[in-house]
This record gives C-alpha cells, sequence and structure tokens, in this order.
C-alpha cells in the first residue's frame, strides 16, 4: 500500500501539538501527513495510527479542502476534539484497517500504541 508524502517537523502539525498539549501530533492537510514530535519511522510503526491518518485523507479527498476544514473546526467547537465525527470515524478506521499498514508485522498491543489525545476543547 502507497503512503502519500510524509512531511516531520511540520509547523502546522507542532501549532496542533501545542494545541492539544501532546507530545507529538500527525494530521492530514490535503494527501499529506504532517508530523511533530515524532519522526517518520516512529509514526509508521504504529499501523493503528496510520490507518487514523489514512481515513483523514480519505475524508479530505471526499469533502474537498474547505469543506473538511470547515467541517472539522465547526464540529471540534460544538464537540470537542475527541468527539468530532471525523475524529470519530478516524478511530474506527483505525482499528479495522491498521492491518493494511502493519507491514507483515504483528499488531501492536494498546501499551504500544500512539495515545489518541482526549482533548483541550
Amino acid at each position: 500500500m502507497e503512503l502519500p508524502r510524509i512531511v516531520e517537523n511540520s509547523p502546522f502539525a507542532r501549532l496542533a501539538r501545542l494545541k492539544l498539549g501532546a507530545a507529538n501530533v500527525a494530521m492530514v492537510l490535503g494527501t499529506s501527513i504532517h508530523l511533530s514530535g515524532v519522526s517518520r519511522e516512529d509514526f509508521l510503526r504504529d499501523p493503528f495510527w496510520v490507518a487514523h491518518e489514512m481515513e483523514h485523507i480519505r475524508q479530505f479527498q471526499e469533502h474537498g479542502r474547505l469543506g473538511f476544514l470547515a467541517r472539522y473546526l465547526r464540529d471540534w467547537v460544538r464537540h470537542g476534539y475527541y468527539n468530532i465525527p471525523f475524529e470519530v470515524a478516524a478511530r474506527e478506521a483505525a482499528e479495522l484497517n491498521a492491518h493494511l499498514y502493519a507491514q507483515g508485522r504483528p499488531l501492536p498491543g494498546s501499551e504500544e500504541r500512539h495515545p489518541t489525545p482526549k482533548a483541550k476543547g
């Protein structure tokens, strides 16, 4: 499975990381995955995280740049980060599709997975 462009040390992901109060962040902008606080190699070691971000790329493609961003921000205000419908769907997709990104390795246990930020508003 071909992966999109991955941008390490992204200033956009750094802003998201600061907003979320998270140690590391991966975020999608268009068809690229932007990282802050995590290397490409460490990100790719967690197939659940990769599947989560790949779902966001699918959402971006389905709704378009402005449609995705407008809904995402609107729903963040309405529901808080953790309950944004796009985030809920991405967590579900991670559980369903992680095996596609495991690169032949066993899936990591819960203690080895990237924790989902629960939310600073």
